[in-house]
């Protein structure tokens, strides 16, 4: 039994600081996957939702926030929240309807409306609440663990400031490209050094900023692509959704561990490592087969990791790999050709669709100047907070 699903359609709203509602963002992403896919809305068996808790009631609820948006027509709904895996979550869903057969076509949407700066805990005092805890008792924002986890690069594997600023300078080449992009132009190096500094070793354009923005797919089964006339279509073969392996050790830890605030070695980085080890082995391929590669670039740093942790390069030997020219655009691995986050911001339950809805036009080969030769396999990684994995394959 095949456990792939296919992807009719995709579509993106811009990123950006609009000051308008996530609903209205989603709504955009949704219509323009269903036109993607040749269908109307009234064809959709099921809708999935990928949550935003800073949206109030309605982001908690945001299946059927966006299912009335778009006008009650009696879809199966289901919302989900994973933090920064919900997009991933909210696919793996629906890819599970239809398998078993609840629904020949699912839309799956994520769109978030972002506070100015770094993310808040949602509500009031929360001690349950790992976010809280890692705020309050550590007094360790976003961009601090990003600090320290580069600061732990540089002191294991010798990286350095300059290597981190060409990331951004890749990853801004290819956002220049993009039209959903929040920031569209080119950064040099002497660009990143001057920025202000946020969290040693880490500088302004280091980091990656919130935004607002929506994507959208319109998945089914193969039958029902067929039938509708996609005899080849993109098709996802795997989703990895795994939680943290930690040893005795770190088990006494608090919930804060599981974020990627706990960037500890072996633990985070056995974490991350994990999820594309699940997304290899259910896809039945191995990083040599990959043609591109879509993460979760946080910071500079960040982004070096993921090529280790998905095994793209041996441990260590990120900074190499992009020396080298491996992961931009014409090397062996292009990694963010989107632009990544270093180019759109953080737009929480979107980014991991977005993720695949680059790899998807990848596959088509309609991703126009940031176009990968022959593209035909991508894999999206990114992770979520209390221990949610979150990998995609993709393939054509």
């Amino acid at each position: 039994m095949t456990t792939e699903v296919a992807v009719l359609g995709v579509g993106m709203h811009p990123w950006g600081k609009w000051g308008r509602g996530f609903v209205e963002y989603g709504v955009v992403a949704a219509r323009a996957a269903l036109a993607d896919a040749g269908l109307d809305w009234r064809d959709i068996g099921s809708i999935v939702g990928a949550d935003t808790v800073r949206g109030g009631y309605p982001g908690y609820v945001a299946g059927a926030t966006f299912a009335k948006a778009l006008g009650w027509q009696g879809a199966r709904v289901t919302s989900v929240y994973a933090a920064c895996a919900s997009g991933a979550q909210a696919i793996d869903a629906a890819r599970g309807q239809i398998l078993a057969g609840l629904s020949d076509v699912v839309l799956v949407v994520g769109a978030d409306a972002a506070p100015k700066g770094f993310f808040r805990p949602a509500g009031g005092d929360r001690p349950d609440d790992p976010d809280w805890l890692r705020f309050r008792v550590l007094g360790a924002t976003n961009p601090t663990y990003f600090g320290l986890y580069a600061r732990r690069r540089m002191a294991v594997h010798g990286d350095t400031a300059e290597d981190f600023a060409q990331v951004k300078v890749k990853n801004s080449a290819m956002g220049a490209l993009n039209r959903y992009a929040r920031y569209r132009k080119r950064v040099t190096a002497d660009e990143v050094a001057a920025s202000a500094v946020v969290s040693d070793p880490l500088r302004l354009l280091d980091i990656c900023a919130t935004s607002d923005g929506g994507a959208a797919l319109v998945l089914s089964s193969l039958e029902f692509a067929r039938r509708h006339g996609a005899a080849d279509p993109v098709r996802i073969r795997a989703v990895s959704t795994v939680t943290p392996r930690y040893p005795h050790t770190v088990l006494d830890l608090p919930d804060i561990a599981t974020d990627s605030a706990a960037a500890m070695e072996p633990a985070g980085q056995a974490f991350r490592a994990s999820i594309a080890t699940a997304a290899y082995e259910e896809a039945g391929i191995g990083p040599e087969d990959v043609s591109l590669a879509e993460v979760y670039d946080l910071s500079t740093a960040l982004e070096l990791q993921w090529y280790e942790d998905l095994a793209l390069c041996a441990q260590g030997d990120g900074a190499k790999l992009l020396r080298e020219g491996v992961t931009a655009l014409g090397g062996r691995v292009p990694v963010n050709v989107s632009g990544g986050l270093a180019s759109f911001g953080e737009a929480v339950p979107a980014q991991a669709l977005a993720q695949v809805c680059e790899v998807t036009w990848q596959l088509r080969g309609r991703a126009g100047e940031r176009q990968v030769a022959d593209a035909r396999v991508g894999i999206t990684a990114n992770q979520g907070l209390f221990g949610h994995g979150s990998a995609v394959v993709a393939v054509r």
